[in-house]
C-alpha cells in the first residue's frame, strides 16, 4: 500500500507558505554513535538494519523557494535557493529530524538568524534540473558544497535499511516535526506539513556535502546511500518556532 501522510492541520493566520522546486533529499548512512554525540538529551537517532549491520541517516535536503510569504502577508516574489542539514531521530519517543543547519540565498534569512534564533546562514545556492534530458539530470552549487545526480532508467527494489516503500516514505520524505538548538543552547522545534511525495530515483555522479564531514559522520569519500528528488512540492510552515518542551 502506498503512503498516504498525514492529515492537514488547519492553516493559521500566522503560518507561512511556499512552493519547493527541484526539491530533493541526498541522504547519507552514519554511524549511530557518531550522530548522537551531536544530540542533547533525550534525542537518539534512528537506527535501520542495513545489509551489513546497523546504522542512522542524516540528508541534505535541497530545493529552491518559490512564492514564500507569510499568510497574512500577500505572496512575494522571492525564489531562492536553499539548504537544510537534517538528521533523523526521536525525542522522548516521538520521531522526526534534528537540524544542524540551514543555508539560504536570500536576506529573509535574518528573520530565522536573528528573531528566531535558529542556526541559519546566508550562502550562494545554485540549484538546476533538466527534466525534459533522458536521464533527467539535477545540480546543486553553494560554496564548496556540490552534487550532481541523474534519473535511474527505472526506480530500485528496495532501499537498503528499509522494509519497503512506506517505511522509507514516511521515514526520508515525511518527517513533521523538527528540532535545533538555538544560540542560547536551548532547544527550539517548530513543524511542517506537506502533500505525500511522489520522489523519482536519481544516483549522484557526484557528491560532496561539507558539513557532514566537518561533523565526522561521513568522509569526502562516502557515495549517497538514496537521492530521491521531486520537480515540485507544496510546504505549509507553522512558524513561529517555539521553545522544546520535553513530556515528563
Amino acid at each position: 500500500m502506498s503512503f498516504r501522510g498525514t492529515p492537514r492541520p488547519r492553516p493559521r493566520w500566522y503560518h507561512a507558505r511556499t512552493e519547493l522546486d527541484d526539491f530533493a533529499i541526498v541522504s547519507y548512512r552514519v554511524p549511530a554513535d557518531a550522530l548522537a554525540r551531536h544530540l542533547p538529551t533525550g534525542f537518539t537517532p534512528t537506527e535501520l538494519a542495513f545489509d551489513d549491520g546497523r546504522g542512522a541517516l542524516v540528508s541534505a535536503v535541497a530545493f529552491r523557494d518559490r512564492d514564500f510569504h507569510f499568510r497574512f502577508f500577500p505572496p512575494a516574489a522571492i525564489t531562492c535557493g536553499q539548504i537544510n542539514y537534517r538528521a533523523y531521530v526521536t525525542a522522548n519517543g516521538e520521531p522526526g529530524v534534528w537540524f544542524f543547519g540551514t543555508s539560504l540565498d536570500h536576506p529573509v534569512v535574518a528573520i530565522p538568524q536573528h528573531v528566531w534564533g535558529m542556526p541559519w546562514k546566508r550562502e550562494r545556492i545554485r540549484i538546476e534540473a533538466e527534466w525534459n534530458r533522458a536521464p533527467a539530470r539535477w545540480r546543486l552549487n553553494a560554496g564548496d558544497t556540490a552534487c550532481e545526480a541523474a534519473e535511474l532508467p527505472e526506480p530500485p527494489e528496495r532501499l537498503d535499511g528499509f522494509t519497503g516503500e512506506s517505511h522509507w516514505m514516511e521515514l526520508l520524505t515525511h518527517p513533521t516535526q523538527g528540532w535545533y538548538r538555538r544560540r542560547n543552547q536551548r532547544v527550539g522545534t517548530y513543524s511542517i506539513w506537506h502533500p505525500p511525495m511522489r520522489p523519482r530515483y536519481f544516483a549522484a555522479v557526484s557528491a560532496r556535502f561539507p558539513v557532514f564531514e566537518r561533523l565526522g559522520l561521513i568522509t569526502s569519500e562516502t557515495p549517497p546511500h538514496s537521492v530521491l528528488i521531486q520537480p515540485r512540492l507544496h510546504f505549509d510552515i507553522h512558524t513561529p518556532p517555539r521553545r522544546f518542551h520535553p513530556s515528563a
